[in-house]
Order: structure tokens, then C-alpha cells, then sequence
């Protein structure tokens, strides 16, 4: 039994007196917590994703898995990138995290991937799965290992070297990309313009030939 608990033990019943000044035998990790040695807890910073580029397609997340072996592509997003003249045909069959099996769609390979101003060679394992709006490809330790990157998980970096250049990202404020779908908003041009013009000017005349063209003729005569 360690002498410190061997200690409390005695105190708590009652075989032993606490002195004035007695020396006490602690462990290692007892040491630690009273002498705040401990590094202190942190959040988890999410996952690491970078934007990049394939042919014309923009990407403003691919997840950096370093659990994953392969780098995968949903056939949505392939159809997207449009080369469906060099996909080939593959027997391969993936176990996903959940332990299920899937047969991909096929294998791309030779596709040139862009993040930032390096231009990086990989294969694609292309598979009929659901497109992740926000993540929609998975770069794997292949590609990592390519970029030579170094993952710190406490400042939440991620940096790419190449021939004595590098880059890094950062999870904290990592670009934004607008998604696919456009808003719009027709009903406000009436109101915008009496706003604006409120504000230009009181003068109801000045008000009134500024906007002249806003009106036809046949309302102007009435």
C-alpha cells in the first residue's frame, strides 16, 4: 500500500495523530496535481478541413482524415468535376467506419488537386454515397502525406510543405465559401427607392423629377 494512503487510512481511523509539522510521502501523480504541473484541459478544436481545388470546381472543405486511407469522392461531386472518361472500374470493397461494406463506383486517378498555390497529384475512390453539403470529399493519409503536413491540434493549424515552401491553415478562421444556392428578393424596389430618397432629400420636387422615370407617360397625364 502507498505510504499516503496508508496515511489517510491511519488518520481516518483514528490509529494515527495528526503533528504539527509531520513530513508525508507522496506519490508521483499527487505531486503533479498539488504543484499544478498538470497541462490544463482544452475543447475539442473540431476537424481540420482546407478549401482546394479540383479542375474548376471550388472547395471550400475537404476534411483531412487521418483515419481514413483513401481519398473518397462522392459520384455527385464527380459528375460535377466532369471526367468521366478516365474513371476505371475497381473489384476494391471499402469497410466504412459503421463497419458496413460498399463497392465504389470506380477509381480516378491522376487528378490534380490545388490548396493555395501548391498543385498536388492524387486517386479518388468514387462511391454512390450521399454528397455532404459542407464536407463534400475526404483527403486521407495518401494526400497528406504527399503535402508533408503537420497537424497542431492545440493552436488548430494545419501546414502543407513543399520544396522548402509551406502553408498554413487555420480551423479558427478558415475561408468561407457561399454554397450553391442563391436567394433573391424582388418585392423591395418600391420601398428601397422611397427610402432612399427620403434620405437624399425633403424636397418634394426634387423627390418627384428624380424619380420621373419610374412612371409611365399615360400615369403622368392622369
Amino acid at each position: 500500500m502507498p505510504s499516503y494512503a496508508k496515511f489517510m487510512k491511519d488518520v481516518l481511523s483514528k490509529k494515527r495523530r495528526l503533528r504539527d509539522h509531520e513530513t508525508v510521502a507522496l506519490t508521483e501523480e499527487c505531486s503533479a496535481i498539488l504543484q499544478k504541473k498538470l497541462p490544463p484541459k482544452l475543447k475539442d478544436p473540431r476537424s481540420f478541413t482546407i478549401p482546394c481545388v479540383i479542375d474548376t470546381q471550388i472547395f471550400g472543405k475537404a476534411l483531412c482524415d487521418l483515419g481514413a486511407s483513401i481519398n473518397l469522392m462522392p459520384i455527385s461531386v464527380f459528375k460535377k468535376v466532369g471526367m468521366g472518361d478516365v474513371i476505371k472500374l475497381t473489384s476494391v470493397r471499402l469497410q466504412l467506419a459503421d463497419r458496413s461494406i460498399i463497392h465504389p463506383w470506380g477509381i480516378l486517378e491522376d487528378v490534380l488537386v490545388k490548396v493555395d498555390k501548391f498543385i498536388f497529384p492524387a486517386y479518388f475512390i468514387v462511391c454512390d454515397i450521399e454528397e455532404d453539403a459542407e464536407v463534400p470529399i475526404i483527403l486521407g493519409r495518401p494526400f497528406l502525406a504527399i503535402g508533408r503536413v503537420l497537424i497542431d491540434v492545440e493552436k488548430g493549424q494545419l501546414t502543407m510543405r513543399v520544396n522548402g515552401e509551406e502553408v498554413t491553415f487555420s480551423i479558427f478562421s478558415s475561408m468561407k465559401f457561399p454554397n450553391e444556392k442563391c436567394y433573391a428578393i424582388s418585392s423591395t424596389r418600391a420601398i428601397l427607392n422611397d427610402s432612399t430618397m427620403n434620405v437624399l432629400t425633403n424636397d418634394p420636387l426634387t423627390a418627384a423629377l428624380t424619380t420621373l422615370n419610374e412612371f409611365d407617360e399615360e400615369e403622368i397625364l392622369k
